[in-house]
């Protein structure tokens, strides 16, 4: 279901698609992040995602205004997994806050998997 703010002028609808790209993108600016993550079927591995795809690894749902975004992330070998999770979860409810309007009510990261190079 897209998300809807009602106005004066009329009504504005904002797909899931939309608000899962902000977040993707908003997600792959933080340092120790490779990218957004999508499991293969057969095998249940992690695949990396294009910066073309990345809503494939976001899951939105909206509710009476209200926006909750589950990602899937790939992180890199050394990083502290608990303080990347933290300032990705705040920067992506700013991010998607400040471009549609909506509150954001929770963001949950997943990590996939961790990338060493």
């Amino acid at each position: 279901m897209a998300a809807e703010i009602k106005n004066e002028n009329g009504i504005i609808r904002i797909s899931n698609t939309v608000i899962a790209k902000i977040a993707g993108y908003a997600a792959t600016k933080c340092y120790g992040v490779v990218g957004m993550a999508v499991r293969t079927g057969k095998d249940g591995l992690a695949m990396l995602l294009k910066k073309e795809n990345l809503d494939k690894g976001i899951k939105v749902k909206v509710e009476n205004d209200t926006v909750d975004i589950a990602m899937f992330v790939i992180m890199e070998y050394g990083v502290n997994i608990g303080t990347v999770g933290e300032i990705i979860k705040g920067n992506v409810k700013y991010q998607v806050e400040e471009a549609t309007g909506l509150k954001v009510g929770s963001v949950t990261v997943n990590v996939e998997s961790i990338r060493v190079n």
